[in-house]
């Protein structure tokens, strides 16, 4: 027997956060069937890019609550 989506839904909202975040990713990586190298490639470096600059300061993290604000501020 199928379960509807929006009871899926339902019981996926009630995971924490954690685990819905895992949850979302994997269900967005279902839906790429192919692979484009040269958008991994660029992706890659730039996932290289940010790290280094956190790593050496140039840059620093801000709690998401912080970010959710200042887009509400918007």
């Amino acid at each position: 027997m199928k379960r509807e989506a929006a009871e899926i839904l339902k019981d996926a909202l009630a995971l924490p956060t954690e685990a819905r975040a895992a949850l979302a990713g994997s269900l967005l990586e279902s839906l790429d069937t192919e692979v484009d190298e040269d958008a991994e490639a660029a992706w890659a470096t730039e996932v290289n890019r940010r790290v280094a600059e956190l790593d050496s300061g140039a840059v620093k993290t801000i709690p998401w609550a912080e970010v959710r604000r200042r887009l509400a501020a918007r």
